[in-house]
């Protein structure tokens, strides 16, 4: 643990020590580690001087977390979807009845659905999940947006200050994102999502741009992104082929589902990419894996492996079938491209899979 300069080493020790008697009068034994960091964090800002409005915001911050972790922790063993959508949208409007069918069909086969918990799509998905499979995470607004009263007064909302805050809850968790055509927050939340996959700070989940039927909004979308930002050199060619645009709930659905057929997880270590599945591929399907997705290879081939080093030491999915390979660090487009390839497989699982959180 370290302070700023100005904190001498007597005071370091101090501060260990204090730290340490506090945690031992609690009981906290569990990520103790951590807790202490926490601390330790705290008090160094007490130590900064820090102005009384970034402690305000630290605290409320903090708060929030605590309180959003806290609402889903029981549910952490489930697997979630979050659908993303306007606060505007009508009840009437084709694109709330899109958002209620696809929030059904996946509640139906066994998803929770998260949503901001507000009015327009948000209400629309939470009515389609029905209130034991939706969360909600809203925001405190001084207009427009109030929760919504199809969660308000259960124990599914939890309500934030910050949109930063909101979104890393809306994030965090899912492991299937549905957008549908919205202002905005809608296109923030999006970009967003496109932003951590695109850098990495994300796990590939599916993302399905959802309009309503014979809507455009998304393939404008596309076409800006085509034009102005791959043309440009500003992404990289195929960055966007990691989304599904589609006008429907059944493609929308199945978008969600079959991304984790095969496809369980991933993991790096150093320059290596380990790619663990639910059934292993043959000796003739990598052959073909290789042949189709060279261009994703920054050198090598795709091969078997057994569990590397650090997946033995944190005991993470040993028993799955894993494939391991040298990509690319930007072909993330690429990379989903593959991934749907192993769901494709002959040798791919022919039952749906409600995937391990």
């Amino acid at each position: 643990m370290a302070h700023n300069a100005s904190t001498d080493p007597i005071q370091e020790t101090t501060i260990q020590q204090a730290i340490d008697t506090l945690l031992d009068e609690v009981g906290i034994t569990w990520q103790r580690k951590l807790v202490a960091s926490l601390l330790d964090t705290s008090l160094g800002l007490g130590l900064d001087n820090t102005t009384r409005l970034d402690l305000k915001i630290s605290a409320a911050a903090l708060e929030e977390m605590r309180s959003a972790f806290r609402l889903f922790a029981p549910f952490r063993d489930s697997p979630k979807v979050t659908i993303f959508g306007s606060a505007r949208t009508q009840s009437h409007d084709p694109l709330s009845q899109q958002a209620e069918a696809a929030s059904r069909d996946l509640a139906e086969q066994g998803w929770m659905v998260v949503t901001g918990a507000g009015p327009g799509i948000m209400e629309a998905a939470a009515i389609g999940a029905g209130p034991e499979q939706s969360l909600g995470v809203s925001i405190r607004l001084p207009f427009e947006e109030r929760p919504s009263h199809h969660i308000a007064h259960n124990d599914r909302l939890v309500s934030m200050k910050y949109f930063f805050t909101r979104k890393l809850m809306l994030v965090k968790e899912s492991l299937g994102f549905i957008c549908l055509p919205g202002g905005f927050g809608t296109m923030d939340e999006t970009y967003e999502l496109l932003t951590l996959q695109q850098t990495g700070k994300m796990v590939p989940v599916p993302i399905v741009l959802l309009d309503r039927e014979g809507g455009n909004f998304w393939r404008g979308f596309e076409r800006f992104t085509k034009e102005h930002l791959e043309a440009t050199g500003m992404i990289t060619a195929g960055d966007l082929d990691r989304v599904l645009i589609t006008d429907s709930v059944d493609e929308a659905v199945r978008e969600i589902t079959e991304f984790w057929r095969n496809y369980d997880s991933l993991r790096w270590h150093r320059e290596k990419l380990v790619l663990r599945l639910r059934s292993a591929p043959t000796d003739a399907e990598i052959e073909d894996l290789n042949v189709r997705f060279a261009g994703l290879l920054e050198s090598g081939r795709i091969e078997r492996s057994d569990p590397l080093t650090p997946e033995i030491k944190d005991e993470d999915r040993l028993d799955l079938p894993r494939l391991v390979m040298v990509p690319h660090h930007r072909a993330s487009g690429e990379l989903y491209r593959l991934i749907r390839a192993l769901n494709k497989l002959p040798s791919a699982p022919s039952d749906m899979c409600v995937p391990a959180v």
